[in-house]
């Protein structure tokens, strides 16, 4: 079979039992692990700045300072904080990028798209393993490395797209689930494989390590990004030798040269944005909540100028969505979800040592020898996010509204970001923390969950709100911007844990899901609604 199929029509009910379903299957089997690989990449700041604390990682800021002197107190809090930017701008990066990879299978074609950015991941999982390698590492190196992890971010937009094409209708709930919620997987996936790998000098020790968590000397912090250099080249060959390009999705076939320059075009637009983003927010220190729409308005203008002449076209008409009133409505609410989801994935372990290790406000250094192992039950929320996700959309469709779902999702949610709040405050008033360990951890569970049903319930409203033309873009647009909740909840978290109120950040997430609970009623579910519970 060649890897340009230009026969592709797998709703033929004959054509999908002879040729189809086989292909199609072969092509989601190599989709799978890429996409995984792609989210443990992106997401892996989260747990790497929990482990760069217990090495010691100062970014040179504490040089000629004495320590235990307020000047010092003063910057291992704001090195503390600096560990919250690292995934916020792995965060900005691949939510940004999800925006051209919305086409890039139109012009690339999926074979060659999901090979090249999959391969794209090795840059910062080797520079990452690099800079893990030192603690006298720049902190600007970090940063760019964080950027690149973006490539992970942006892969699920193109990955998804592509997936479409090789099934039929009827089987499209099972294909683009399998592919994103094993995708999603890869979160929980990174959150167990890096503890189990940082403790051996696999890729050799860490020069210069002073730290020890636990009093136990780590060697392999590096292994940490290493680690999934093997298994990216693994996934690369597959897409390269068991994938393929369908007319459906690429009309004009491209040679995989044409391919690969179009892909990287794209991808380059996308980062430029994010890097742009990247800079205001630690270079010229520019609020967060400027930075986020000055990204978007320069992403979307780049897509808009800069594309190639051939999707010009069909960008202006998926780019009609934006005078939606519905669309604005349901990107907010998916905010609140999938935003919610992969933002405290990211921030989760990072958080919870914050409070229960590093538990001494006034001498930041001071470690608990009481508390909890955090990454021995910190991969539990991705998992039970993404592997609950589809039961949003299942119970959806059994009382035939989404609306209903979310809405009940929702109550539950706010219900448990006040739960988590109040045992962060409660583990901050005495001198065992780890009391309130199992409480904060049930009650984070519950968010992962119901930030995973409402998942969903959401996207399974969407097709019912818009028609057909629209519906495919707007699951585009909102599934994107709903990324940058990696941005901006770690970015937020940072803020709130070196003013030692981490609960505001917690309270201010419940107002912003009461406004989604208030959307949802006011236009799918009160007297005043313009669509009856989709």
């Amino acid at each position: 079979m060649s890897v340009n199929i230009k026969d592709w029509n797998v709703e033929d009910e004959g054509f999908w039992k002879s040729t189809g379903k086989k292909i199609a299957n072969k092509n989601l089997s190599s989709s799978i692990p890429a996409l995984l690989l792609a989210f443990s990449v992106w997401i892996m700041w989260g747990v790497l700045a929990k482990y760069m604390k217990e090495f010691g990682f100062s970014f040179g800021m504490l040089d000629g300072l004495t320590p235990g002197s307020p000047e010092y107190i003063e910057m291992l809090k704001e090195i503390n904080s600096l560990y919250y930017t690292l995934p916020a701008i792995a965060g900005l990066s691949g939510a940004t990028l999800r925006l051209p990879n919305t086409f890039l299978i139109a012009l690339g074609g999926g074979r060659n798209v999901v090979f090249i950015t999959t391969t794209l991941l090795i840059i910062p999982a080797v520079g990452t393993g690099i800079a893990l390698s030192d603690i006298n590492t720049s902190y600007f190196f970090f940063a760019v490395m964080a950027l690149l992890s973006g490539f992970g971010g942006g892969n699920f937009s193109s990955s998804m797209s592509n997936i479409s094409f090789f099934f039929p209708k009827k089987v499209q709930g099972y294909s683009l689930g399998m592919n994103a919620g094993l995708g999603n997987f890869g979160v929980g996936v990174m959150q167990k494989v890096i503890p189990m790998v940082v403790g051996f000098s696999i890729f050799g020790g860490t020069a210069g390590s002073i730290a020890t968590a636990k009093g136990a000397t780590f060697e392999g912090l590096q292994n940490a990004a290493w680690v999934w250099v093997p298994l990216i080249a693994l996934a690369a060959i597959s897409a390269f030798f068991r994938m393929n390009n369908v007319s459906t999705g690429t009309p004009s076939l491209p040679s995989f040269s044409k391919g690969l320059s179009k892909t990287l075009y794209m991808v380059g637009l996308g980062l430029s944005a994010a890097a742009v983003g990247a800079y205001l927010l630690i270079g010229v220190g520019l609020s967060m909540w400027l930075v986020l729409p000055l990204v978007i308005i320069l992403a979307v203008l780049l897509m808009k100028y800069a594309t190639p002449t051939e999707i010009k076209e069909n960008l202006n008409k998926q780019f009609s969505i934006l005078t939606d009133k519905h669309n604005w409505i349901m990107t907010i609410i998916y905010i609140m979800t999938f935003g919610s989801f992969i933002g405290f994935s990211m921030v989760f372990p990072k958080l919870a040592q914050d409070i229960f290790v590093y538990s001494n406000p006034n001498d930041p250094n001071w470690i608990n020898p009481n508390a909890p192992n955090i990454m021995l039950w910190a991969f539990l929320g991705p998992v039970i996010g993404a592997l609950i996700r589809p039961l949003g959309g299942i119970l959806s469709d059994k009382i035939n509204s989404g609306a209903k779902v979310t809405m009940w999702s929702t109550i539950f949610q706010i219900i448990a970001v006040l739960g988590v709040a109040y045992f962060v405050i409660e583990a901050r008033n005495v001198a065992t923390p780890e009391d309130y360990w199992w409480p904060f951890f049930f009650m984070f569970m519950v968010l992962f969950m119901t930030t995973g049903i409402s998942n969903g319930s959401t996207f399974r409203s969407i097709p019912f709100i818009f028609s057909k033309e629209k519906a495919g873009p707007v699951l585009g647009w909102t599934s994107a911007v709903a990324a940058y909740g990696a941005f901006v909840i770690p970015r937020v978290f940072g803020q709130q844990v070196k003013a030692g109120t981490p609960e505001l950040a917690l309270y201010g997430f419940a107002v912003y899901y009461v406004i989604c609970l208030v959307l949802n009623w006011w236009y799918y579910q009160g007297p005043k609604r313009e669509f009856d519970n989709p």
